[in-house]
């Protein structure tokens, strides 16, 4: 009768020391992760967040680098947690899991992921900043946010479009108002009877009388072609393109030509093409 008796409260017993072991463990656990990661992010977000500032980083690549240090500092908080309270199974269940999970988020994510680094370069490289005008893959327009994922341009019809950064990364973007000097042309045609100098000169004289123009380099006006029925003539004005818009100044630009032109008597011939042979009718009989 004493024995079954005594086997039973020793399997209580030995019940009673698994569930305390369990919670002993627990607590460990949770104390020591709690403490890890507190501690942890405080102490590495400050670091990461105080030395990008320091080498004056962009705030959007500050804000990142601090977002991805409290996930590293989650992970590795759970991980050492673990290996003190001793989960050696947990621990190994939990590298496994993250291994397959790091491996199917690279693949479903790999335009997501480069778009993320090709922000990254755009945002420390600076190729382009807000409200510059920038000209890519037969595209052009008027920067008005850089995130790190796209860049959002808006064009000259007003139209706002909104392009992947590694798109950007991996064309050729042309940039005219990155330096204070911008060269506008337009081609003039004019008559083979014209007189050349003359009409160069109502060129020069127009273009630096447009708001904006440099006189140094002073506008000029070279032959550039001698076409199929006008001698061309390239008219350039430098501008500033920060404080002059360059669109603006080659309308204007062309227009006073154009009236200065018509008041000069200067022709600017249309396009034509001159056919010369013979043409032969023949009388059908009926």
């Amino acid at each position: 009768m004493f024995l079954p008796l005594q086997l039973l409260e020793i399997e209580q017993e030995e019940i009673v020391q698994a569930l305390v072991d369990v919670a002993v463990t627990v607590v460990v656990f949770v104390v020591a992760f709690v403490l890890l990661y507190v501690v942890g992010k405080a102490v590495l977000t400050r670091i990461v967040r105080e030395s990008l500032r320091q080498r004056e980083y962009e705030q959007a690549l500050v804000g990142m680098a601090v977002s991805v240090t409290t996930v590293v500092t989650f992970v590795l908080a759970i991980a050492l947690a673990a290996t003190v309270a001793g989960f050696g199974v947990v621990l190994s269940a939990f590298a496994i899991l993250g291994g397959a999970l790091a491996l199917a988020i690279g693949f479903a994510a790999q335009d997501l992921i480069a778009n993320f680094v090709a922000g990254v370069f755009i945002i420390q490289d600076e190729p382009f900043g807000v409200d510059d005008w920038i000209e890519w893959d037969g595209n052009s327009g008027i920067v008005r946010e850089i995130q790190l994922r796209v860049t959002k341009v808006q064009t000259f019809d007003e139209e706002l479009v909104t392009v992947p950064n590694s798109h950007l990364a991996n064309a050729a973007v042309v940039n005219p108002v990155a330096s204070d000097r911008l060269r506008v042309s337009y081609d003039f045609g004019i008559g083979y009877d014209e007189d050349i100098d003359e009409a160069r000169t109502v060129i020069v004289e127009e273009g630096a009388s447009v708001e904006g123009v440099f006189d140094d380099p002073a506008p000029s006006a070279p032959v550039v072609d001698l076409g199929d029925s006008a001698v061309v003539l390239s008219g350039r004005i430098w501008v500033n393109p920060n404080e002059t818009g360059a669109a603006g100044a080659r309308t204007a630009f062309v227009e006073r030509v154009k009236k200065r032109f018509d008041a000069e008597g200067i022709e600017m011939p249309y396009h034509n093409t001159e056919l010369s042979g013979e043409l032969t009718v023949h009388e059908s009989k009926a």
